[in-house]
């Protein structure tokens, strides 16, 4: 088993030029599984409101649901590095507020770090949490609580002007205490760019190959979410194909009276239903 991972294991390994590797969870067996495999972050993420709930946008996410799911991954997951999103305005009405709902989730799901979306408009904030003592991962590029704004689920940076805000937010966010930065779908380059800019752990959700490590939506990455695929996800398993051919030989197993066997009861000896069936027919 190995030990509990801490800001400075991640520090660690990205001095080393060691990836570190990222994906969602929002319950306890999908943890168990993440935990197995070693990876290093796991992020309870707001995203949970499209792939657990069957929302159209991670905006009705509430800081209740977050906290419920961060404490299944923490059972799950106990060495792991646990990340939980501050979902949306939880953090942006003031930084008194902020810092109440990040403590909470702090307190209340024994998560290691919050993230919460934004650049230098966010930098305030960020500082009055991290002074409050609780960690921050920053996360710039395209940010699913500000679709509205962007126009949809965009890819960003995809300008030379609209690059370089993104170099600022970096900055901003670095000098307001991130310890890490989540940058979301934006060109390699201008991640690239974010790297080589910033001295803290920048983390690649389809921001190409740059960075310290790399972030998937478990669901994408396992075939477990059909609705969309972004074209930064690498499919390694169709677990829903699976799933539904298992589901229909359940189906048909029923239906034709093969299941349940003679394996899947529970016997009682011949002279106990003998006794039984005497008693019962007296």
């Amino acid at each position: 088993m190995r030990k509990k991972i801490m800001i400075p294991d991640l520090y660690a390994k990205y001095e080393k030029g060691e990836p570190i590797t990222m994906l969602t969870a929002y319950d306890y067996p999908m943890a168990l599984l993440e935990e197995k495999a070693g990876v290093d972050i796991i992020l309870v993420g707001d995203s949970m409101g499209m792939t657990v709930y069957g929302l159209d946008t991670t905006l009705p996410v509430t800081l209740d649901m977050i906290i419920r799911h961060a404490q299944a991954v923490r059972r799950g997951a106990p060495t792991a590095f646990i990340v939980g999103d501050m979902p949306y305005m939880t953090y942006q009405v003031n930084k008194d507020e902020a810092i109440r709902n990040a403590g909470r989730l702090m307190a209340e799901a024994g998560v290691d770090a919050i993230k919460l979306e934004g650049g230098r408009e966010m930098a305030e904030t960020i500082a009055a949490i991290v002074k409050a003592t609780i960690p921050v991962m920053g996360h710039i590029g395209l940010t699913p609580q500000s679709i509205s704004q962007l126009g949809g689920f965009k890819a960003q940076g995809r300008t030379a002007e609209s690059a370089l805000k993104l170099i600022e937010d970096a900055k901003a966010l670095e000098a307001a205490g991130c310890f890490s930065i989540l940058v979301e779908a934006v060109p390699p380059e201008v991640n690239k760019a974010i790297v080589e800019t910033v001295k803290i752990p920048i983390i690649s959700l389809g921001s190409g190959v740059y960075g310290a490590g790399q972030c998937l939506i478990v669901h994408d990455m396992l075939g477990f979410f059909d609705r969309f695929t972004p074209k930064f996800v690498k499919k390694y398993a169709s677990l829903n194909a699976e799933i539904v051919k298992a589901l229909e030989a359940y189906v048909a197993d029923v239906k034709e009276k093969n299941f349940p066997g003679p394996e899947h009861v529970y016997p009682m000896s011949r002279e106990e239903v003998e006794k039984f069936l005497a008693e019962l027919n007296k």
